[in-house]
């Protein structure tokens, strides 16, 4: 059946929709996501950085440099005492080329030490440094890379954004305890910067520079003595130069000394204080001034603080009498000679060698109590020394040097002469010694040679020898003649001992004949009568043998060589 106005037929009977069919309902979804909790982290964590970079970020400040050897840009780091303080941002050479300048930003925590009084160097391996321990210093940095150093300085000091580099590392920090002094010396030697300061042997301090102002005065040289050894520093403390080889010439002999390796190679200051008076005086305070002396036995000299200035006179050579040279009693050092000149007297006698030398009574003493007392016995001893025959001898301590030395010695049967005064010096009597005074008795020897009438003496020598000569000439002529007479004489001289034999032989056989007795006394008159015949008769043949033989004997004698049997 059709539907008549064209809608949907409808089916009766049919059931209807259901009424229990759900529908859908739009809500608003509140729930928390965890996945944002990761950028909010972030983002509050660089917050946080950002914040915490602000508050530790420090100045930024500028440093030259003679070069920028061992720097680089955003990598080297500046320390002091291995904690970071600050980077280098910016490495710029300067416009006339001179220098470079280095940017660096420092660390917030750095800005009380960035003040007038802050110095600045890089540290690197410096193998050229005279200090030994300066080499070993920057070694590090052969793996870790170059960095800049900072020394605060001792406070108070004005701020500072800009500083100057030093290229060379400095001898002392300034948080490190001890005292600078100032030597004065003539020569510098071969001292070096860094070069090592010794007492006894140890090293207890550096040397850090000097200066030669104007150049006509004494070289300063600035040292720094660590503590505790400042304490051993005082007054009368004596600095010398200890540098390489020490050389002394002296009466023992050629001595060669070193006081250490470390000052053999980069030089060295040695110091030392007599110890009597160390024990109480008070150490010597910051930049005070010393004398650096040339050697050990210059310093030790001048150690002695009481002199007794002298001086003596020669008309002889001073040759190898030097300034520092001894002066001793019986070989104990009791002086030292400070200065000779050559002076121009009367013409008479245009020169005359003037010799300076003080005597120090406190090489006489075990305490330092009684160097008054002492004093004025030396001088009462040398008044009376003088008086006494004492006078000044200059004697040699070594003939392989040619070292000599001043020697107060009594000359027997020496003049009496009081002393005199010249100016504040005793002026002392001296009188040639050693070679000299044998050199000198010569040259008065070959004076009075000079003086004598050799020649007359020769002319006078010349004919006693030529008459002489004449004489022997007559005498052997005479013993000629008496040989040539007394020939024929000589010659019958044994034909009559022979006779005379035969005739004491007869007179012997008579009275046997006779009868007279052998016991009685006109027998034994007879045979001494006979005996003394008998001996004649051997004398006259002896005579006769020896007048053959020397006739001249009878004109000159018998001598040693013509005597015979």
């Amino acid at each position: 059946m059709s539907n008549p106005t064209g809608s949907s037929p409808l089916t009766w009977g049919a059931p209807g929709p259901p009424t229990d069919v759900p529908r859908a309902e739009l809500r608003s979804h509140h729930r928390f996501s965890w996945i944002w909790v990761t950028p909010v982290v972030a983002a509050g964590l660089v917050l946080y950085l950002g914040v915490q970079a602000m508050a530790r970020r420090g100045p930024l400040i500028t440093i030259t440099f003679k070069t920028a050897d061992g720097l680089t840009a955003q990598q080297t780091k500046v320390k002091h005492k291995a904690v970071d303080l600050g980077t280098v941002e910016d490495i710029a050479l300067s416009p006339d080329m001179s220098h470079v300048s280095v940017r660096v930003r420092m660390d917030g925590r750095a800005a009380p030490l960035l003040t007038d009084r802050a110095r600045f160097w890089v540290v690197r391996p410096r193998f050229a440094s005279g200090n030994l321990a300066g080499i070993a210093s920057g070694l590090e940095t052969l793996v870790s890379g170059a960095y800049i150093e900072i020394d605060p300085g001792q406070p108070p000091g004005r701020e500072a954004r800009t500083f100057t580099g030093l290229e060379d590392p400095p001898g002392v920090r300034s948080d490190e305890p001890g005292h600078l002094y100032v030597l004065h010396a003539e020569q510098l030697g071969s001292l070096t910067v860094g070069a090592p300061v010794f007492y006894r042997n140890v090293s207890v301090g550096d040397m850090l520079g000097y200066d030669l102002a104007d150049g006509s005065n004494p070289i300063a040289i600035r040292i720094f003595v660590r503590a505790p050894f400042d304490r051993f520093v005082h007054a009368d403390t004596r600095f010398w130069n200890a540098s390489g080889l020490s050389i002394d010439r002296g009466a023992a002999g050629l001595r060669v000394e070193v006081e250490s390796i470390q000052a053999l190679i980069s030089g060295g200051i040695a110091f030392i204080a007599p110890q009597e008076r160390s024990e109480v005086a008070p150490p010597a305070p910051n930049d005070a001034a010393f004398t650096l002396y040339s050697s050990e036995s210059a310093a030790r000299a001048a150690s002695y603080v009481h002199n007794l200035p002298c001086v003596a006179y020669f008309r002889s050579s001073i040759a190898g009498l030097v300034p520092g040279a001894p002066v001793q009693v019986y070989g104990v050092t009791v002086g030292v000679v400070t200065g000779t000149r050559l002076m121009a007297n009367a013409p008479g006698d245009p020169w005359t060698a003037r010799v300076t030398f003080d005597l120090q009574p406190e090489r006489l003493l075990d305490s330092a109590d009684a160097i008054g007392s002492t004093e004025r016995t030396m001088r009462a001893a040398i008044a009376r020394g003088v008086d006494q025959g004492l006078r000044v001898v200059i004697d040699s301590t070594n003939f392989v040097t040619g070292e000599k030395a001043l020697s107060l010695q009594h000359v027997p049967n020496a003049k009496a002469i009081a002393i005199d005064h010249g100016g504040d010096a005793w002026v002392l009597p001296s009188q040639a010694g050693g070679v000299d005074n044998i050199v000198t008795s010569l040259s008065e020897l070959a004076t009075q040679l000079d003086h004598l009438p050799v020649r007359e003496i020769g002319d006078d020598v010349r004919s006693a020898l030529v008459a002489a000569s004449a004489t022997l000439r007559d005498v052997d002529q005479l013993a000629r003649r008496a040989d040539a007479g007394l020939a024929p004489a000589l010659q019958r001289l044994p034909d009559i001992a022979d006779q005379l034999q035969q005739a004491v032989q007869k007179a012997n056989g008579a009275l046997g004949e006779n009868g007279y007795g052998q016991n009685s006394g006109f027998q034994r008159n007879i045979e001494r009568l006979m005996h003394q015949v008998n001996e004649t008769a051997r004398s006259v043949r002896l005579l006769a043998d020896f007048l053959d033989r020397h006739p001249e004997a009878l004109i000159r004698g018998r001598s040693t060589q013509a005597a015979g049997p």
